[in-house]
């Protein structure tokens, strides 16, 4: 019920989100060292598509027709999810479900935006908002919730898995190296799409929920890092443009894919860009360039909605015993050849 009445109310909350954003008349308030103050938890949840359906071709923004038709749809579908409720009765001798349940943690699923979701896709570039052409042999791998896809080592996607034979055959979400949506670039993805910035003279650190990471960006002129020092999040540094944060990231591990399904993102070059447009809004914008794995550069932007809560440890590694018991159950099937139907 969260999910449903928070998206309602973030399609009809849409146009007039849109419209104070497009005043242009908010001026950010200042840091003690007169930077753009940034601080404080932000959520990137969001219902827009990253890539635009291909019906829209350019266009960028929903009408207002357009929202409005969405609206009504979700008003028809949350009544009808409520009849469909009303007439659940849980029967004990109803048979056992099949073999692919789902995750388990769909309760606490938010996939709906908080502030401006008018967009028709979070990608702005290309202009068709689509995903640019791979580059010849450029690497790609796919998992997700569902059962195994065969592959080989290293698994560079975050979610799923090849097989079960050891934990390099796991995600890296699973692996508690690298969350699902924790980039960079931040990605809206299923929940915990929280991350909180920290300002001070010449540096700022942007944390994220998933994974807790925090990354230490310098504000100031540093020698460049090596470039066989390689980092799971890249090696950052930032500086003012205006209002702007703009954090510009290389040396990455090439063990991570670039964007989507596709690449290792050794070669890539990350530029985001914090800009605080309201009250409770900062317009999270990034650019990849990665001229190994795709034909052309990607920009989106992921509108970020401040929260009056904190964020608490994503203690992944007590334990990991989703880790554990995975490998366990395989071992068991391996001595029993009996298969348990769980993937």
């Amino acid at each position: 019920m969260k999910s449903k009445n928070l998206l309602i109310f973030s399609v009809l909350s849409a146009i007039s989100s849109l419209a104070v954003a497009q005043t242009g008349d908010y001026e950010a308030p200042r840091t003690e060292y007169g930077h753009p103050d940034l601080q404080g938890v932000w959520n990137f949840s969001s219902n827009t598509p990253m890539q635009r359906p291909t019906k829209y071709g350019t266009q960028e923004f929903l009408s207002t027709e357009e929202v409005e038709e969405a609206v009504a749809r979700q008003q028809t579908s949350a009544a009808a999810a409520d009849a469909r409720a009303a007439k659940l009765v849980v029967n004990p001798e109803a048979p056992a479900a099949g073999k692919d349940p789902g995750g388990y943690n769909d309760f606490w699923f938010e996939v709906a935006g908080i502030g401006d979701i008018v967009r028709t896709s979070l990608i702005i570039y290309p202009e068709d908002g689509r995903q640019p052409d791979y580059v010849e042999g450029a690497n790609a791998q796919f998992g997700g919730l569902g059962p195994d896809i065969p592959g080989t080592r290293p698994v560079r996607y975050v979610v799923g898995g090849i097989e079960k034979d050891g934990p390099e055959d796991r995600g890296l979400s699973e692996r508690c190296i690298v969350g699902f949506n924790s980039g960079p670039p931040f990605t809206p993805s299923l929940y915990n799409n929280n991350m909180q910035i920290f300002q001070n003279k010449d540096t700022a650190v942007i944390m994220t929920e998933m994974i807790h990471d925090a990354r230490i960006v310098p504000l100031v002129d540093k020698p460049a890092l090596d470039d066989n020092i390689r980092l799971w999040s890249g090696d950052s540094r930032g500086y003012y443009d205006g209002d702007t944060l703009v954090v510009e990231t290389k040396n990455f591990n090439g063990l991570r894919q670039t964007f989507g399904s596709a690449g290792h993102n050794y070669n890539a070059t990350l530029t985001e860009k914090f800009t605080r447009t309201a009250r409770d809004t900062v317009n999270y914008e990034f650019t990849i360039d990665d001229p190994s794995t795709f034909t052309d550069r990607i920009t989106a932007i992921v509108p970020m909605t401040k929260l009056g809560g904190q964020i608490y440890e994503y203690a992944c590694h007590e334990g990991n015993y989703g880790m554990l018991n995975t490998l366990r159950g395989k071992r068991v099937e391996d001595r029993t050849g009996v298969s348990s139907g769980a993937n």
